[in-house]
């Protein structure tokens, strides 16, 4: 195929593939920012009248600031709001000038405000949206049928500027009291506990909140509606998770899991958990960001909170569990220590994302849950291998920016960099310098550097030296491993080089990689590889030699052929999460072009015919193969490779059945729809025929499909669904009130083929059907199972206009490039590079260029399968 556009015009001032510079530790005055320095907020006092029926907000609000530099003009933060006043002190009446693009608003005093604390008082307006963020309106059907509104606020990265004029970056801490004037009958949830409510009159209430801690304007939340509640305590700290009336029982399972893990992280961090109460919302419906860390009042979309016992899986257990730690994991790393920009967003995001799987896997060792986290490494890498990746710590010059930056580079590389780091340095040094962290920064603002610093003062070690080589630069080490034989004895000599993927620019780098070798019979050796080779000896020729154990390294390694090979016929002797980690870095060999595809697969054929049955080892080779079968789309071959794919996995279908079995371990049951869902994928036709059949039953009687068993059986179902039966499922989507099903449902309708179908699932996701916060990832959903992106892209552009009323302001600059990635068609991408949403931001243009370069690996990628995989196929089966 011919190259698509170059997209070395996009990259023209984008902070893509660039060495950062060190930064220092926290120093307010030197933090990046787009607001003057001159004025700090000390407290808010905020009245708000809300009217949820109008769509209006009234707001007046008292804040205590203090000058540093003697000035004329204060700026602070607001968008959307008309200011009608501003005073000073009582007395001083600013001229109020609004600039609505650079959402700011500027106080002009006729006289200079002398350095020292001042009073300010703010009258203003605006309005409550219908798009979800800043503060905004969540319409949604009650589980007794009615219609309900509920009021909610999403504040980050920059919208509490949108409920009230402030300073809205997160280096201007300030304490925060809310009073608000609410519908009588709604529960409203906040930051701090209520401390007082006064009837207005029949149909309002005013309800005030205790006075919070020093925070950034981000955390700050707001909740009210028709909500009840289940309760609990842990360490002292009273724990409650809200939800939709009628269903606040569901979340009894997250509150289960908040009482195990507050006391664990009050231990970790050393420092207890400092509000005086936790509450967890389950937000139904319009609610974009998954979940969010407002302190003491952390908020989720219902299906990562809510387990309804009859139509859960295993894995939304799972999933529940790994969201609330993450979230509670940011009421340390994010709330009391935040970072000083959005360049440090790592920091947070990263952090919470690490301890989340190491909360889990404490407390529910059978989920095996740090070897499956093999795939975050693995789609994390794939992106980080990539020209348009980014240095963890990142300039971030705007909000669009900062917005872009909430990507698997801040979440997956900064979680495996963390976990490199703990395994470098111990647990016990790693956590006690977490805990000096802690402590030294609580209540204010941090940089890496400051975190850097309490590891090394803990461990005794550089860790900044280490540290900064994976966060301050892009991209991934390559371990290059050589071997040598002589009177029986094998010398492997270890250099290192950059791993990369479609970037034959890339800039040479150098790392201090933290390396884990060994092997069965070997003792494990630790070392820092930098850039001088290193060398390991084996007492024989065929020891079988292996870096990265336990695959908590952030590198790719390269073994020469004996090396492989020795490898390869001991790899049984290997832990599972060593067998996934080997066919990871193979196949991002071939990817690389430094590998033969064949090289994989016969590692999959070692495996499989040893009949592999660790789900981390088998999700590996079904991600794999069904990304081979994704490239093979329009290939003579794909008939034979999809035989060959069915052969590797029916033996696994045959040892786990279609049916649960009695004290079956629990991976079993998670792994079984997986293998279910990719034979559907590779048109096994006695797969496809059984799942035809149990979908028969199930559409007459839901209970006959375990919950786990649905997903798969309706995918394979819908993939050739006929007229009737797609209405039967789009009617479960439009009628079905609950997120896990409605998404569930959707999902598989999305597997449809026929354009008929595909026309009616892109009208069903911004029909209402589909809430607003869901519709933009929906699409992209469609345009990734359906086989047919282009057509997808074609009919997002004819109804783009409307779609996008539907979006909130932060995932506007991505929502094309969303879509467009999935395509492979020159003109699709070309048109993506023309349309003016594609350079309206910095941010725009950030996922434009992603999905550019994205699609021309992906034809490397499909070139070099297409390649190698029929002559691979006629030797081997």
């Amino acid at each position: 195929m011919r190259r698509l556009l170059a997209f070395s015009t996009l990259l023209a001032g984008l902070p893509f593939a660039m060495v950062a510079h060190a930064e220092g530790t926290f120093s307010f005055q030197q933090t990046p920012g787009q607001l003057p320095k001159t004025v700090v907020p000390a407290s808010y006092a905020i009245d708000l009248e809300t009217d949820p029926e109008h769509l209006t907000l009234k707001g007046q609000e008292t804040i205590d600031v203090t000058v540093l530099t003697d000035t004329q003009d204060i700026v602070l933060n607001q968008a959307g709001l008309k200011l009608s006043g501003a005073v000073l002190d009582g007395t001083q009446h600013a001229t109020i000038t609004q600039d609505d693009a650079a959402e700011t608003a500027t106080l002009h005093f006729s006289q200079r405000v002398p350095k020292g604390p001042h009073t300010l008082s703010i009258n203003y307006t605006g309005p409550i949206l219908k798009t979800p963020n800043g503060l905004y309106i969540n319409d949604y059907t009650s589980a007794t049928g009615q219609a309900r509104r509920m009021l909610v606020t999403q504040f980050e990265v920059a919208d509490a500027r949108r409920m009230f004029p402030g300073w809205d970056e997160p280096a201007f801490k300030a304490s925060f009291q809310l009073n608000v004037t609410l519908p009588f009958d709604d529960v409203a949830v906040s930051n701090m506990p209520i401390i007082g409510t006064t009837q207005q009159d029949t149909k309002t209430k005013r309800v005030s909140f205790a006075p919070t801690p020093r925070m950034s304007s981000y955390l700050l939340a707001l909740i009210a509606g028709d909500m009840g509640a289940v309760h609990g305590e842990a360490d002292g700290t009273p724990l409650s998770v809200y939800a939709p009336a009628g269903l606040e029982e569901q979340g009894r399972y997250a509150l289960e899991s908040a009482q195990r893990i507050l006391p664990y992280y009050n231990s970790y961090f050393g420092v207890k958990y400092p509000l005086p109460k936790m509450d967890m919302l389950a937000i139904p419906g319009n609610y974009q960001a998954g979940a969010m860390e407002n302190w003491g009042a952390l908020t989720y979309i219902d299906n990562v909170l809510l387990f309804d016992p009859k139509n859960s899986t295993p894995k939304t257990r799972e999933l529940i569990h790994e969201v609330v730690a993450h979230e509670m994991a940011h009421q340390w790393s994010g709330d009391l220590v935040t970072m000083g920009w959005w360049n440090n967003i790592w920091l947070n995001e990263g952090f919470a994302s690490w301890m989340e799987i190491k909360v889990t896997d404490k407390l529910n060792p059978q989920w095996d849950i740090w070897p499956r986290q093999h795939e975050t490494r693995e789609e994390t890498m794939g992106i980080d291998a990539l020209s348009t990746t980014h240095p963890i710590q990142q300039t971030i010059h705007n909000v669009s920016e900062a917005n872009s930056a909430f990507d698997s580079i801040s979440y997956g590389k900064g979680e495996l960099v963390i976990r490199m780091l703990e395994g470098w340095l111990g647990e016990d040094k790693f956590r006690d310098g977490m805990r000096a962290y802690m402590k030294a920064h609580a209540f204010g603002n941090a940089t890496s550097q400051d975190l850097w610093n309490a590891l090394s003062s803990t461990s005794g070690e550089d860790v900044a030296k280490v540290a900064r080589s994976f966060t301050e630069q892009p991209g991934i080490p390559q371990v290059n491993v050589t071997s040598f034989c002589q009177n029986d004895q094998a010398t492997y000599t270890l250099t290192q080089s950059r791993f990369t993927i479609h970037d034959p620019q890339a800039q040479p780098l150098t790392w201090s990689v933290p390396v884990v070798a060994g092997g069965p019979g070997l003792p494990t050796k630790t070392l820092v590889l930098g850039t001088e080779p290193v060398t390991i000896t084996a007492p024989r020729c065929d020891t079988a030699f292996k870096l990265n154990l336990g695959e908590s390294g952030y590198y790719r390694v390269s073994y020469d052929k004996n090396a492989l090979g020795a490898l390869a016929t001991s790899l049984s002797k290997f832990a599972p999460v060593d067998r996934a980690n080997l066919l990871g870095d193979q196949y991002a060999l071939f990817r690389s072009g430094q590998a033969k595809l064949g090289s994989y697969l016969d590692l999959v054929d070692s495996l499989t015919a040893a009949h592999e049955n660790d789900i981390a080892v088998l999700e590996e080779i079904i991600s794999r193969l069904e990304t081979i079968d994704q490239y093979e789309i329009g290939n003579a071959d794909r008939d034979d490779f999809q035989t060959y794919a069915r052969s590797r996995l029916a033996p696994v279908l045959a040892r786990l059945g279609w049916d649960e079995k009695p004290h079956e371990n629990v991976l079993d049951t998670m792994l079984r729809p997986s293998v279910i869902s990719a034979l559907g994928t590779f048109n096994d036709p006695q797969v496809i025929a059984e799942a035809k059949r149990r979908f028969a039953l199930w559409k007459a009687n839901p209970a006959s499909l375990r919950p786990d068993l649905v997903g798969a059986v309706t995918t394979i179902a819908m993939k050739t669904a006929d007229g009737q039966t797609y209405d039967f499922m789009a009617d479960k989507v439009r009628t079905t009130q609950a997120t896990e099903l409605k998404l569930r449902y959707f999902a598989a309708l999305a597997s449809a083929t026929n354009p008929d179908l595909i026309r009616k699932n892109v009208a069903l996701a911004y029909s209402g059907a589909i809430p607003n916060g869901r519709i933009a990832r929906s699409l992209a959903v469609i345009a990734a199972s359906s086989e047919n992106p282009d057509l997808v892209w074609q009919l997002v552009k004819e109804h783009e206009a409307d779609i996008r009323t539907h979006l909130a302001p932060w995932s506007q600059d991505d929502f094309l490039a969303s879509i467009a990635a999935h395509s492979n068609d020159p003109q699709v991408l070309e048109a993506l590079q023309n349309d003016p949403w594609s350079t309206k931001t910095t941010g725009a243009k950030i996922a434009t260029a992603k999905a550019v370069n994205t699609i021309n690996a992906r034809q490397d990628a499909i070139k070099a399968t297409q390649e190698q995989i029929h002559d691979w196929l006629a030797t081997h089966h």
